[in-house]
């Protein structure tokens, strides 16, 4: 049986259609990405599936039982407390059980040799077992291991989340649902607000999640690599393809040119069929010009016929004006370092990018990719060593700030006020190819969306033909079909590309060498995104297979982790020894809460009670320590 089920859904608002008979099941342990255009629909058919919209007709069924988490792209308001508390409020029933046994174990210090003293120690060891098959022990590593993983570091788990921005307010309404007891997630754009290391670690943790998931995402790698299925959300329907992002892309093709075919053979005949009616329905063969109607009208209603072309793919060239002829090095930089006071960036940086590479620049936030370009612009000047961009070259910089378009401009006055002589057709054609068409080429750049306004500054920066293209995050904002007219403009383009981002699927298609900045160092790999991964995973040395039993929860998390470097040297089997010996101690600790004597002496018990928090917190560390360990294999 289906987790969840839509049967022959409808929903529309006002008088817009968004989705109609729509029919789909989603299957338990199945991760499901769900792609189409901005505003096709696909955030409401998640909230369908939630069950905070409901369908104006067909039906949303759920298996009885089922808990579903869901996190919507911009996450409702969080209480004002701490990040640790609001995160670690997700285990309210651990916590709860937590707070019975320090009241029962009060109650038992002060009862002494009460005759009720029996019958709470038999609550308190229900209560502990309760606790412990929880996960009382390890909640705390585990929610460690989830805000390391999208990227908070442990100074920022006292901040109030009032103070925390927009991103780490959705990053921890994130690690909330992940630590839920939600077992088939809702996803809406779960990588906005995450930098490449925190993406990866979703990715890992999703691949290991066995409830299942829909997931919407921009993060095309991340649907290449996480997903079983794609749904695609297209004109108010609704079409499923087996395996990853990639499949479908190739089977949409397959099936596109099959729907062109289809739709030419259907134009054919209903063109013919009309013909035949038009010039017989007033004459001797009216009988049989009225029948073909009729039949004509039911093959139609019924939807026999394709009348429907498939989504063009956009093909117009650009015209790149004649670039200056240089061979050689067009961008060094020799031991460079960058600094604001005390918060070095990096240090001894050196690279060089020759004539017509395509140089991509990746790493977590905060290491200093932004801060490289502006430098390689002369925008800032370097704390040490140099950095030199050839003086001669053109250069088109797009960057992450929102510069300012002429707001009553049209699309295509924009464009044609970017290439003096280009004619309004080319000009629409040239929109085309970035998505822009109909009316929208007509509409003021005020009434474009953030993304539409991306679009049409990378395309004025492409048509300007600069010598070299410095691109920061020019993805941001952008749809997977923007993105992808975006690189498929991009390959064509005759000069060099440096280009910043974050978003690996399109690091794989059009970088050739990659810069790899991390907080412990900088490396240039000769290849993409992908070709880095290899050579990571490469270095890592393959250990011996561990045996012990995994928990669900570890056995779904991919922790970064934060515990002492003590446990550094030592293998994965002592580490699992000392996991097991830990979790035998605590036991008998456990055990001892139940012996009455305890109770009779108060600093017997406080002693016990702080031996307790010690060993756990000891086995919350050296958990981190295995795990980590089991996951570098």
């Amino acid at each position: 049986m289906a987790a969840l089920t839509l049967q022959d859904v409808c929903r529309q608002f006002g008088t817009q259609i968004v989705l109609h008979g729509v029919s789909l099941e989603l299957q338990t342990g199945q991760i499901t990405g769900l792609v189409g255009d901005n505003g096709s629909g696909k955030t409401t058919l998640l909230r369908l599936i939630q069950g905070e919209l409901k369908p104006d007709t067909g039906t949303v069924t759920r298996e009885r039982g089922l808990e579903v988490g869901y996190l919507k792209q911009e996450p409702e308001t969080l209480p004002d407390q701490t990040l640790h508390d609001v995160v670690v409020s997700a285990f309210a029933d651990v916590l709860e059980l937590e707070n019975k046994l320090h009241a029962l174990s009060e109650k038992m210090a002060a009862l002494h040799d009460d005759p009720k003293l029996p019958e709470l120690m038999e609550s308190y060891q229900r209560v502990s077992d309760r606790f412990v098959a929880a996960g009382g022990h390890t909640f705390e590593t585990q929610v460690h291991e989830i805000l390391g993983g999208l990227g908070f570091a442990p100074v920022d788990y006292a901040k109030p989340v009032s103070i925390l921005s927009g991103g780490q307010k959705c990053r921890a309404a994130l690690a909330k649902l992940l630590l839920s007891k939600g077992s088939f997630l809702l996803l809406d754009e779960p990588t906005n607000h995450l930098d490449i290391d925190a993406a990866r670690w979703l990715e890992k943790f999703l691949a290991g999640h066995k409830g299942g998931a829909v997931v919407i995402s921009h993060d095309r790698y991340l649907l290449d690599r996480v997903c079983d299925r794609i749904v695609e959300v297209d004109r108010t329907k609704v079409t499923s393809y087996p395996g990853n992002y990639s499949n479908y892309v190739e089977t949409r093709e397959l099936r596109n040119l099959t729907q062109q075919r289809e739709f030419e053979k259907a134009a054919e005949f209903i063109r013919s069929e009309r013909d035949f009616i038009a010039r017989h329905i007033a004459g001797q063969r009216t009988k049989e010009a009225q029948g073909r109607r009729t039949r004509l009208e039911r093959r139609l209603k019924a939807g026999e016929l394709t009348t429907e072309p498939p989504r063009k793919t956009r093909t117009a060239k650009i015209a790149f004006r004649e670039s200056i002829a240089h061979t050689g090095i067009v961008l060094r930089a020799d031991d460079l370092g960058m600094a604001f006071g005390d918060n070095v960036l990096f240090n001894g940086l050196t690279f060089q990018v020759h004539a017509g590479q395509n140089f991509g620049i990746t790493g977590p936030n905060g290491c200093g990719k932004t801060t490289l370009l502006k430098a390689s612009l002369k925008q800032l000047a370097p704390t040490s060593g140099s950095i030199i961009l050839e003086p001669k070259l053109r250069v088109g910089y797009y960057s992450q700030e929102n510069v300012q378009l002429d707001s009553e401009r049209t699309a295509v006055d924009e464009v044609r006020a970017a290439c003096p002589g280009l004619s309004e057709p080319d000009a629409r054609s040239l929109l085309a190819r970035f998505l822009f068409t109909g009316d929208d080429v007509f509409k003021p750049l005020c009434r474009l969306s953030g993304g539409e306004q991306s679009r049409i500054r990378l395309l004025k920066l492409i048509l300007d033909s600069p010598d070299i293209l410095i691109l920061d995050e020019p993805t941001n904002h952008l749809d997977i079909r923007s993105c992808g007219a975006l690189e498929d403009a991009l390959k064509e383009f005759p000069g060099t590309i440096v280009v910043v981002s974050h978003d690996r699927f399109f690091l794989d298609s059009l970088v050739d060498r990659l810069l790899v900045m991390r907080s412990d160092g900088c490396a240039v790999f000769e290849g993409n995104y992908s070709f880095y991964v290899e050579q990571i995973e490469k270095q890592r040395k393959p250990g011996k297979p561990s045996n012990r039993k995994k928990t669900k929860g570890r056995n779904s998390l991919q922790p970064k982790r934060s515990s002492p470097s003590s446990y550094d040297r030592l293998s994965i089997d002592k580490l699992e020894e000392l996991v097991v010996q830990h979790e035998t101690a605590l036991a008998e600790l456990h055990d001892r809460f139940g012996d009455p004597t305890i109770y009779k002496i108060p600093e017997m018990l406080a002693e016990l009670q702080e031996q307790t928090e010690k060993l756990e917190q000891e086995l919350a560390d050296v958990d981190a320590a295995w795990q980590e360990r089991v996951d570098l294999q």
